[in-house]
């Protein structure tokens, strides 16, 4: 994993898809996309994977952000994180879980 470099931003650029983003109201919090994935059992094994720098960055992001929602508050609109800066840092964790457990099923399939 050491090689891989997240992904910024979306594949294609769209206003369709800024507005939709926007719209989501994670931003305002300072999360990115993949702090805010429904947490089964493949997304807790890549958090796991994480890199501790990685890891302790998320956990900040959740936790300012639970914080600012108790006390029904949002960041300041030049700290919300921006469509085109939100780093897809948990994917190349979950592809690769998702495809270990894949070759699980697949190999218990015909053993």
């Amino acid at each position: 994993m050491a090689s891989y470099v997240a992904r910024k931003g979306p594949l294609v650029f769209s206003n369709l898809g800024k507005w939709a983003y926007n719209l989501s109201g994670f931003n305002q919090y300072g999360l990115h996309r993949d702090d805010c994935l429904y947490e089964n059992e493949d997304v807790k094994e890549a958090v796991r994977r994480l890199p501790r720098k990685l890891y302790d960055e998320r956990n900040y992001r959740i936790i300012r952000a639970l914080h600012l929602s108790m006390t029904k508050t949002i960041l300041p609109k030049e700290q919300w994180t921006k469509y085109e800066d939100d780093v897809k840092y948990l994917e190349p964790y979950l592809k690769e879980v998702e495809k270990e457990r894949e070759e699980r099923e697949e190999w218990n399939k015909n053993h």
